[in-house]
């Protein structure tokens, strides 16, 4: 797709930059977190400047946004916030193909932009990368803000290799071909020492769980972090004969971020 010539008297004008928004880890939990609690308060001011948004999700980035008018005054109301989503099949089959340059045309316009995700930071584990290639093609800065990233809080406190790590998106729900991925993965983990991490979708927690437990070996240890952030959060971390012994129960509805590795 190409892009209309910018006229001559717009070439001058300055581009705006592409801000990566972290959001917090409580989306779709039953508890919230402060905002200040998770996001540095220059975090905060810089989503509260902007008006020109690519979101994930309209509502959730209404949601946001709301939040952050709580803590830092909003340049714009709710109401008047400028909102892209990202079509839907770039959620369900991956962005790599996908250009994105004309949700960019407001910073070719000189306004600075935001990008979000329904949780965390936008384009790690989550839609956004074809955003951020776009925006580099066009020569628009990407600025990434500071914020919550759920696979390296779970890297940390996995007590898992944190030099050599590998993040290997969802494993399959079809439990034949689970096993057999499960099987790869710890394979290649127990070879190299490279920790992999995998994420599962709500509600399946406790069916990967017990996928882990009855195809890993029992030295082969296995973290699990829940409720990142959150009060109620939980970090569970030990070998396969560990959690056999200690029976760890999942919470099935909250988001999870699984570790494997020797």
């Amino acid at each position: 797709m190409s892009l209309p010539p910018v006229p001559a008297e717009q070439k001058t004008l300055r581009l705006g930059a592409l801000y990566l928004v972290p959001t917090p880890l409580d989306f779709g939990c039953d508890s919230v977190i402060p905002l200040g609690d998770v996001l540095p308060q220059a975090t905060i001011a810089r989503a509260a400047a902007l008006q020109h948004w690519v979101c994930e999700n309209a509502k959730s980035a209404r949601a946001f946004l709301k939040r952050v008018g709580e803590v830092s005054p909003l340049c714009a109301p709710i109401q008047e916030q400028q909102l892209q989503e990202l079509p839907r099949e770039v959620h369900k089959k991956g962005d790599a193909g996908f250009d994105a340059r004309s949700l960019l045309a407001p910073a070719l316009g000189g306004h600075d932009m935001g990008l979000l995700s329904e949780a965390g930071m936008p384009a790690i584990a989550d839609p956004g990368a074809a955003v951020v290639r776009a925006a580099h093609t066009l020569g628009i800065k990407v600025k990434p803000l500071i914020g919550p990233v759920s696979l390296m809080l779970a890297l940390a406190a996995s007590g898992l290799n944190g030099q050599n790590f590998a993040f290997v998106g969802y494993v399959p729900s079809e439990p034949v071909l689970r096993a057999q991925r499960i099987k790869a993965l710890e394979a290649l983990a127990l070879k190299t020492s490279q920790t992999q991490l995998f994420i599962e979708t709500p509600y399946r927690n406790e069916a990967l769980l017990r996928t882990l437990l009855e195809v890993l070996q029992a030295g082969t240890r296995l973290a699990v972090s829940m409720g990142l952030t959150l009060e109620t959060g939980r970090h569970y971390s030990g070998t396969v004969q560990e959690w056999k012994r200690a029976k760890w129960v999942l919470n099935n509805q909250t988001p999870a971020v699984f570790a494997i590795g020797p």
